[in-house]
């Protein structure tokens, strides 16, 4: 599992993570205009499930938490 803040941008905003699969850093899109999201996007390189955990109403920014489909 992975976990990190950055700071709250623009409505949609492109971020780079590590998949917790395969370990290469990927490009996503987060949508910062809802408060909490909980959603699956599969990693562009393996192709595995990833779980993506999004709060927005952090005072240090948006919390972006990634983690494998079998945690």
């Amino acid at each position: 599992m992975a976990g990190f803040f950055i700071k709250k941008g623009t409505v949609v905003d492109e971020y780079s993570i590590g998949c917790p699969y395969c370990g290469e850093m990927i490009d996503v899109l987060i949508d910062s205009s809802v408060e909490e999201q909980q959603y699956y996007e599969d990693c562009s390189v393996c192709c595995c499930p990833i779980l993506f955990e999004v709060l927005t109403h952090s005072p240090s920014g948006v919390q972006l938490i990634v983690k494998r489909d079998d945690e």
